[in-house]
């Protein structure tokens, strides 16, 4: 139990995979304009990410593995991906029409969104079973969506404010990832090593 709590915690805050990893990029920037969105996205991600993490950890370790097939693995991780997506594009569609419109291109971008793939094959580069693999996509998700929550609520705050013209935009936005950044990395060996 106690070896899940890390792993969940090294996923999540020591080594989070937007500001310490640099992976996801992309929807945390796209979609952190708005708090409601950052939200939506980040629990879209992390139920792809928990979903892909199990899909292809079964196939790992039940299909490719026993049948000698290991130099497909990348191939089957982004159909396995690609289809969570499209299942997770369906229900938010469904479930919510508004949050699926909020969150717009960057939806079906999480099929080729690096944060998912890496997981998949962190997972089996640091050989993790299928129990922990769940764990750790938990914890990379509840991490993504600390990280995609904080940063919008900063964004909506940064456009009240007076920032100089230079700055305005990108400019602060990139500035205050750069801050949580640093601030993230200040949590590296709280684990003891890098999981």
């Amino acid at each position: 139990m106690l070896d899940a709590l890390v792993l969940f915690f090294s996923a999540s805050i020591v080594n989070n995979f937007v500001l310490v990893r640099f992976l996801g990029i992309c929807p945390f920037i796209g979609v952190s304009n708005q708090l409601s969105a950052a939200v939506g996205m980040g629990g879209a991600t992390t139920f792809v990410l928990v979903l892909s993490a199990l899909l292809c950890a079964l196939a790992n370790q039940y299909v490719l593995v026993p049948l000698g097939l290991t130099s497909l693995d990348l191939i089957v991780d982004i159909v396995l991906i690609a289809v969570t997506v499209q299942l997770v594009e369906i229900v938010v569609k469904k479930a919510s029409f508004s949050l699926y419109q909020a969150l717009g291109i960057y939806l079906p971008l999480i099929t080729t969104n690096c944060i998912v793939l890496g997981l998949v094959l962190l997972n089996v580069s640091l050989r993790h079973s299928i129990v922990n693999s769940m764990v750790y996509a938990l914890g990379a998700g509840a991490g993504f969506t600390l990280v995609l929550v904080l940063f919008a609520a900063i964004r909506e705050r940064l456009t009240l404010n007076d920032v100089p013209t230079p700055f305005k935009g990108t400019a602060i936005a990139l500035i205050t990832a750069g801050l949580m950044s640093l601030a993230f990395m200040g949590f590296a060996g709280f684990t003891g090593s890098s999981v």
